[in-house]
């Protein structure tokens, strides 16, 4: 039982309830065309210079921003004063900055990209609906804190969601605050969503030309414990666990989650306690074989320099070990890919 005495103890992640009920991301069965375009990778990408990083941001905030002006202003619903005035939706190029330039960051994935605006959309609207039954002039005085509440409202959610963008902070505030935006009501819902996935479907084909958009679709833990084959007894002693290459799916597929493998003796050559060598599976071309040891037994010896309990991870050519109890970021199982290439 939690101690709620302690500040640490005030934690909730949605994803812990979430994440096993999501499917798993299908990308790597796609054709290696459209995979690539959906952010797959079966290696890291080449870097580029920061330079060739602005340009083709320019561009693609550029034809993001317009795109999403341009159909906005050709739908009737999503126009002010009886259709005759079309509504820009601000937070769109904040959006852009991320989604174009800061594609490595956790705010700039799909998930928060989309459900972030979405969700700010629909707390925006209803702060303003609610204010606005105190009448016309007394809303008119008010505004300042409905839109208040509707920012610090729209934030909460996003952070209890695990959505966290923070241009859908401003869609929030404009949706109180700009007269043309308050004037569509509900109508900004639809307008938000059709706008972030314009702007997903521009950023998959402008960020994987030369980068890779995005890391992951839903969330680098893993996803989908519930729809996975339970490993027999036999399994989980005498085979190690093969990991699929880097990908871009609502998890880092091959780097989280408890799925059992054999115990280790690293210190011996990577000797399982069935026997088996985990060095000898054959990597697939063009990635480093990825595999998870347990903490030794007490019947196994660590090597030097390891910690308490003989946690530790081991490079060599074309392969990783990696503690079953560790979980790594995308961009860190890409760095272990890199090195093991180097060796």
């Amino acid at each position: 039982m939690p101690d709620y005495r302690s500040a640490a103890a005030w934690q909730f992640n949605i994803d812990k309830y979430l994440n096993r009920f999501i499917v798993p991301s299908l990308v790597k069965h796609l054709p290696s065309p459209v995979a690539h375009f959906m952010g797959y990778r079966t290696a890291p990408p080449h870097k580029i210079g920061n330079l060739i990083v602005i340009a083709w941001a320019f561009i693609g905030v550029f034809c993001g921003v317009s795109v999403v002006n341009v159909v906005n202003a050709h739908i009737p619903a999503f126009r002010a004063d009886g259709g005759t005035t079309s509504i820009t939706i601000g937070s769109f190029g904040a959006a852009a900055v991320l989604e174009f330039y800061a594609i490595e960051v956790p705010l700039a994935q799909p998930r928060n990209a989309v459900f972030g605006q979405v969700l700010s959309s629909l707390v925006g609207v209803a702060v303003a609906r609610l204010f606005s039954l105190a009448g016309p002039v007394r809303f008119h005085t008010l505004r300042w804190l409905a839109g208040s509440i509707a920012c610090a409202a729209a934030t909460a959610v996003m952070a209890l969601t695990g959505t966290v963008h923070p241009p859908a902070g401003a869609t929030a505030l404009i949706a109180v605050a700009d007269e043309n935006i308050y004037d569509i009501g509900w109508y900004l819902v639809p307008a938000v969503l059709l706008g972030s996935i314009l702007m997903q479907c521009i950023a998959l084909i402008i960020n994987n030309i030369q980068r890779r958009y995005p890391i992951y679709w839903w969330s680098p833990q893993e996803v989908g414990q519930i729809y996975k084959r339970s490993p027999s007894k036999a399994e989980t002693t005498t085979e190690p666990e093969k990991l699929e290459p880097t990908e871009s799916s609502g998890r880092d597929e091959s780097l989280s989650g408890p799925t059992p493998v054999p115990d280790v003796d690293i210190e011996n050559g990577g000797i399982a306690k069935g026997g088996g060598n985990l060095q000898n599976v054959d990597p697939e071309p063009g990635h480093a074989t990825f595999t998870r040891s347990r903490t030794l037994s007490s019947g196994l010896s660590a090597s030097p320099g390891a910690g308490p309990e003989g946690d530790q991870i081991v490079i060599t050519r074309n392969a990783v070990i990696v503690p079953d109890s560790l979980a790594l970021r995308p961009e860190e199982r890409l760095l272990l890919e890199a090195l093991s290439k180097r060796l």
